[in-house]
């Protein structure tokens, strides 16, 4: 796995192979990671990056919100209650040297707590495939205040995923076995 644009292009992450899955770890491949980022970078919906506070909830090896980190973003919150996943997201920070960019929280997803500080302006939600554990980490980040007004968010899953009625569908597309949706908060409640 190597971050595939951006500032950090082409660093190495840490190996896992095909992943673990008895840790629920299942790398996004570059390919899919990379299509993630030409959809939220190039879409009609306006690229939300630049200078933007990124929340990358079941963050496995923390790729996707290092990606962000490496195409603008100005901070990185990475969620994930696996102790292989955090050993993962620390090593793949510390190769990236962005220690002062990020914040790593060991809890479950989808039962987050209150947001101490400001809304995140772009989620990445990549939970273990058709568990429903992406619709109550959502869940859990709209009641907790996590999300910013505006915010976009991007979920991969294995199916379609049920968006909660504060969210707008803006593009649905699929790589495979993936499904990812494009979908964005209302700017004011």
């Amino acid at each position: 796995m190597r971050i595939v644009g951006g500032t950090l292009r082409g660093l190495k992450l840490a190996e896992l192979g095909q992943g673990d899955p008895a840790a629920h770890l299942r790398p996004t491949t570059d390919r899919v990671r990379e299509s993630i980022f030409n959809l939220l970078i190039n879409g009609s919906h306006g690229n939300p990056l630049p200078a933007a506070r990124v929340l990358d909830l079941f963050a496995g090896t923390g790729a996707l919100g290092l990606e962000a980190l490496s195409r603008g973003a100005a901070h990185a919150t990475f969620v994930d209650d696996g102790a292989r996943a955090q050993a993962l997201i620390r090593q793949n920070v510390d190769k990236a040297r962005l220690q002062g960019a990020t914040d790593l929280l060991r809890r479950d997803a989808t039962r987050l707590g209150d947001c101490r500080g400001g809304g995140y302006q772009v989620v990445f939600l990549d939970p273990p495939y058709a568990q429903g554990r992406g619709e109550r980490a959502l869940a859990s980040a709209l009641d907790g205040g996590w999300l910013a007004p505006g915010a976009t968010v991007i979920w991969e899953e294995s199916r379609p995923p049920l968006l909660p009625a504060a969210l707008t569908l803006l593009d649905r597309r699929a790589y495979g076995d993936t499904v990812v949706t494009l979908a964005r908060l209302a700017a004011s409640a």
